[in-house]
This record gives C-alpha cells, structure tokens and sequence, in this order.
C-alpha cells in the first residue's frame, strides 16, 4: 500500500490530501499533510478579501497565462466549475453565484472554508503535520521519496519514505503569510525547469501628473499596457488612484506585463468612458436634454471626478448640453479616453497577490498532475506556472490541480 506526502496546505494541497485520502485502506497506506506555518491555509484564509472568491463562471483556457491553452484546457475538462461547486456542497462548503458571474462560498467567509477543509482532513483521516518544515527531497532507487523534515514543535528533525509525493507548496507572494518559494530549488534539483518568477496581480506605479488630484477615486476602466505603440495586454475592471499610482483588478491583471519587462519603457493607457461612450454621445446631441454638462457626466462618475474631468477639457461645468460645439465634444472624450501614463514600476511580492513562473507545465501531465521528470512526484497549484487575472480564477486552477492529483493516487491499484 502507498504512503502518500503532501508538502503544503494550502487550497492545493488540502485539496489534494483529501481526495488522495479516498483511497486510505484500499490502495493507499497513509497521507502525510506537511505544511511549515503553524495553522493551515494561511493565505486562503485572506484571498477575495476574506470572503474567498472560489471560481468565476468565465473560467476557460483563453483567460490564463504561463501554460498552453492546450494543457490548461486538459486540466478544466477534467474539473470544471460545476465539478467545484459539487465537491466543495459535498464537503460542506455551498457556493453561490453572484450576478457578475463571480463564485464565494454561502458563508462568505474565508475562515470558515479553511476550518471546514480542516475539519474534513482530521475526519478523513490525514496525518497533519504543521509547523513541520520539509528541509530536503531525496528521489531514492528511483521509488521511493526520503523527505527530511523539522518538527518546529519540538525541535525534531526526521527522515521518512513515503511512496508519491505531491508538491503543493506555492510561490513567493505574500511572505508574511508564509510563501517564500524557497522549494523551488529543490524541485530544481529534482530536474524540473523553473520557469523565471516573478510578481502578479499587484498595483502599478505611474507618474500621475495632474490625475493625482484623484487619489481615493474609484472607476470602472479599460486599460491596456503599451511598449511604444505595441499593445502588450488589455483588461477592464475597478482600479483606484493610489499615491504611487494604481491599484484594483483592473490594472493588476496587467502588472505582470511590468514585472517581465524591467528594462522597457512602458506606458498605462486608461480609458474611461469606454463602455458608455455611445450613450453619452446620444445624450450630448439629444435636443430634449435641457441638463448641463456637469449633471451629464454625473451619471458616470462622482462630483470630483466630474470636476476633475472637466477642468482638464478645458470647459464650463455649467455650460447646457445644447451648447456644446463639436470641438467641445471632442476635448471631453479626448479626457475621459486618451489617458497615458508612464509606468515607474508594479507591486513586489509583499504586495501582489500571485506568482508567475514556476514548473513548466510542459513536464507535468495535465490529466494526472504527475511529473514527466520524476515517477510518482505530482505538482499543483501556484508552484507551477500558470496564472490568471483577478476574480476566483487562480483559486479555481489551486483546488482543480490538487484534486487531480489526488484522485489520481485514490484510483492507483498496487
């Protein structure tokens, strides 16, 4: 029978352990949960804002970046939304929809999903051990895996055999939350390639000018990242101004595309008005609107966003819609879309909230998770690389690999 190693209890690794768990006293012996932090799912614990966004109805192979949609495709069919939604009702953990398409858990609690999943592994019958360092990987008669570990409880070290082991030990995002990405290396030596690392899904840092007046502002925007007149990446979502810059899912979706550039002069382009500029086209023309060209734009945005916006075009506030000339029509939309700003940096890994990079998903089997490099050593969640934007979709990819992975060794025979 298999002794089964989890290194990482993170949504990747919890999930895995409880699906490999399956198979305790048929094919498997026993499953060891290993993880260096003093609690279980620590970062879990904060993701969606501690309302754990799990999924997002737009998951689909088109929306991530690192793997070819070839491989993530093989990973989705084989645990789609739905098959999120079921397995986490049948652990106790209902989700809900929201109207944006948006998956969290009824409770709306990140908390609570992190008790429950630990819950469920104390009643399945894993071995937890946490505060439990795993110092070295040793591949032994190409069989078996000699993990040696410090128990920090105690300060213990040992050494122990089990027979698979799967990795789940994320990347290098929020340290004080316990990743550091230090197994890398030893992956590394196990022969897997590392694709370069860097952060994503964090702010960026431009040179406000004039738009600092809108710190604390919040939009709904289209935004793109440009290398001269090459467009690297587009995205639409909220974003705040900040006092280095931008923040939100709207400009972090793009901050890799900054982090992987270092050495390029890019620049943010934001536009404003883009999913409403038919409709305010419509009103500025519209005879019977006897309003003001303040009143207008205070549909969209709020008062010191319109005044902001309006003293940038130059115009009167007060002027009446009626009056507007063509020209005047024109510095508006120019303000409200044809916003560039020169791009000084993006968030580090203290304060973004993914990895990109890690093992190259060319060596990993996207229907079991097990590695092409190494027999019976599988890799899930954040230490492989692949990543998408803000939104349920990363967690969505954490709990499917780490479930693959572990109904694969639950359906292994001897």
């Amino acid at each position: 029978m298999l002794r089964v190693a989890i290194i990482g209890a993170g949504p990747s690794g919890m999930m895995a352990a409880l699906e490999a768990s399956k198979g305790l006293g048929r094919s498997i012996q026993s499953v060891t949960l290993f993880e260096h932090e003093a609690r279980l799912g620590r970062k879990l614990a904060v993701t969606g804002a501690g309302r754990c966004n799990i999924s997002n109805e737009g998951v689909s192979a088109q929306v991530y970046h690192g793997a070819s949609h070839a491989w993530i495709e093989q990973v989705l069919e084989r645990f789609a939304v739905e098959d999120l939604s079921r397995v986490l009702y049948q652990l106790g953990i209902p989700v809900f929809k929201t109207d944006d398409g948006w998956y969290y858990p009824l409770s709306q609690s990140a908390a609570s999903v992190v008790s429950i999943l630990e819950e469920r592994l104390r009643e399945q019958g894993v071995i937890l051990r946490v505060a439990t360092y795993v110092r070295r990987v040793a591949h032994k008669n190409e069989r078996e895996f000699e993990l040696t570990y410090k128990d920090y409880n105690n300060g213990e070290s040992h050494v122990e055999l089990f027979d698979k082991l799967i990795v789940a030990t994320g990347g290098k995002s929020y340290p004080e939350l316990g990743a550091k990405g230090q197994f890398f290396t030893q992956l590394e030596a196990l022969g897997h390639t590392i694709n370069p690392l860097s952060p994503a899904l964090g702010p960026i840092d431009v040179k406000l000018g004039a738009f600092s007046a809108l710190q604390g502002q919040r939009f709904d925007a289209h935004t793109a990242v440009f290398n001269s007149e090459e467009c690297l990446g587009r995205s639409f979502g909220n974003l705040i101004f900040t006092k280095k810059g931008l923040n939100g899912p709207g400009v972090m979706n793009l901050s890799h595309l900054v982090t992987q550039n270092p050495d390029q002069k890019l620049q943010l382009e934001i536009n404003f008005i883009g999913q409403w500029i038919e409709e305010l086209a419509e009103a500025a023309v519209d005879e019977n609107n006897q309003g003001s060209l303040r009143a207008l734009l205070l549909r969209y945005f709020a008062p010191k966003a319109v005044e902001f916006f309006i003293n940038q075009a130059g115009l009167n506030p007060q002027k009446p819609l009626r009056a507007l000339t063509e020209e005047d029509f024109q510095k508006l939309i120019q303000t409200l879309s044809m916003n560039r700003f020169d791009i000084t940096g993006a968030g580090d890994f203290s304060n973004s909230q993914l990895t990109a990079g890690g093992v190259a998903t060319e060596e990993l089997n996207p229907n079991t998770l097990e590695s092409e490099i190494v027999p019976g050593l599988y890799i899930v969640g954040e230490a492989i690389d692949l990543f998408g934007p803000c939104g349920g979709y990363n967690l969505h990819v954490a709990f499917a690999t780490g479930y693959i992975a572990g109904k694969t060794l639950a359906e292994l025979t001897n």
